[in-house]
């Protein structure tokens, strides 16, 4: 056979080659399904220890000036009319979107560091450097946004609407939120979501794996020990305190855009500013650090035991 005849047939060799380079190995896709559900498991978790705090935050982000004077305010205006049930307003949506949301943000970070390890070099014992694991985070947030701004969308609204009882539940707010302004309403915040989250979840990411690193006994080869469950909790809510350090102020801009209608993201800012200046892009901060330790340590927890348990019952 001439070469003019051979090469198309060995162009679609390489083609093949190339393709089947390409496309993830079984065990790349077990690790991506194993992430999924770890970070499933690890949100529930989270949502369950950190929901009360979240709603002190959110209701003093979103108040009007003076009608609370603090954190301890809002405890107690809120079990004084609703009781100790009242701490969970808007869990359900919380707790619905969890899944999906931590669940997308972990495989997200693993695709992440698919993705560094094929454009850098990554040194096999001692795992991703600082940058590296940063670079996973911030891409994380790409495929969670979808997930997370609508159902910020709706936890928001939930949760500051005190006795108005305008909305009955998640699945309402979403039908009225579709009714008067569209799929755009049901998405309203996702920019603000996403400059948060990126930059959130490259700290976040980054901070767990390198403390983490740090409290792991090492082996004589060099290679991490085994992990306790000291350094899992001491470095999960480090990681979610380092996270919120960072986005807090962005935060309040998402959540004052989401809890109200019309206004651009220039508009909230201002009127933000225009109640106190820069402090008043930090108010609940103390709830939210508060929050992010144990809501923290709880999340990757979880994940660390589901990860532990689908390794021992199916070889994952």
């Amino acid at each position: 056979m001439s070469d003019t005849e051979d090469s198309p047939i060995k162009a679609v060799a390489e083609s093949a080659a190339a393709a089947a380079a390409a496309a993830p190995a079984p065990k790349s896709a077990l690790s991506g399904i194993k992430s999924f559900v770890s970070g499933g498991f690890g949100g529930i978790c989270c949502v369950l220890v950190g929901h009360p705090f979240d709603l002190i935050k959110v209701r003093l982000q979103t108040a009007e000036k003076g009608m609370y004077t603090g954190t301890l305010d809002v405890v107690k205006k809120t079990l004084a009319r609703s009781g100790p049930t009242g701490l969970y307003a808007g869990v359900s949506a919380p707790l619905l979107g969890v899944t999906p949301i931590f669940a997308m943000s972990f495989l997200g970070y693993d695709m992440g560091k698919g993705i560094v390890r094929r454009l850098s070099e990554v040194d096999e014992k001692k795992g991703f450097t600082v940058g590296q694991s940063a670079a996973a985070g911030l891409f994380s947030a790409i495929p969670c946004t979808a997930v997370t701004a609508p159902f910020e969308r709706v936890k928001v609204l939930l949760q500051v609407q005190g006795d108005s009882k305008k909305y009955n539940g998640t699945f309402d707010v979403i039908k009225q939120l579709y009714k008067t302004g569209g799929i755009r309403s049901v998405f309203r915040g996702s920019v603000a979501t996403f400059a948060r989250d990126g930059p959130g979840s490259a700290a976040y990411f980054a901070s767990y794996e390198i403390i983490k690193r740090n409290l792991t006994p090492t082996k004589a080869d060099g290679s991490p020990g085994d992990l306790s469950l000291s350094a899992v909790v001491v470095a999960g809510g480090m990681a979610g305190v380092a996270m919120w350090t960072l986005v807090f102020p962005l935060d309040t801009v998402k959540s004052a855009l989401q809890a109200s209608e019309g206004s651009t993201l220039g508009g909230v800012i201002r009127q933000i500013h225009g109640r106190g200046g820069v402090k008043a892009f930090f108010p609940g901060l103390a709830p939210a650090l508060m929050r992010s330790f144990p809501a923290n340590a709880a999340t990757f927890l979880g994940v660390e035991v589901a990860n532990q348990f689908l390794e021992k019952s199916l070889g994952w």
